[in-house]
């Protein structure tokens, strides 16, 4: 969940154009990491479990990928691109 609210502060200086773009596709990864887990912990067995944590971590290298086009694109600070790296 943190992770969630660094990504958001970080897109939050995006180009305001981007905001149907990457902005909306970093937000929808960030969000859906913890959801899954969530969702997948709410389950009623171990092998439901297992399916949400691989679909949490597809998004999460979603989430990477996103943050490394912006990287290269130049949006946000180098710093709070490194902080949402890990």
């Amino acid at each position: 969940m943190q992770l969630t609210v660094v990504i958001n502060r970080l897109i939050h200086d995006f180009p305001r154009q981007e905001i149907y773009g990457i902005t909306s596709q970093m937000r929808h990864s960030a969000v859906s990491i913890p959801s899954n887990i969530a969702e997948g912990h709410g389950r009623l067995s171990g092998g439901e479990f297992r399916q949400f944590l691989s679909i949490a971590r597809g998004s999460n290298c979603e989430l990477q990928t996103q943050l490394e086009i912006a990287r290269t694109l130049g949006m946000g600070s180098f710093s709070s691109i490194k902080e949402a790296d890990g």
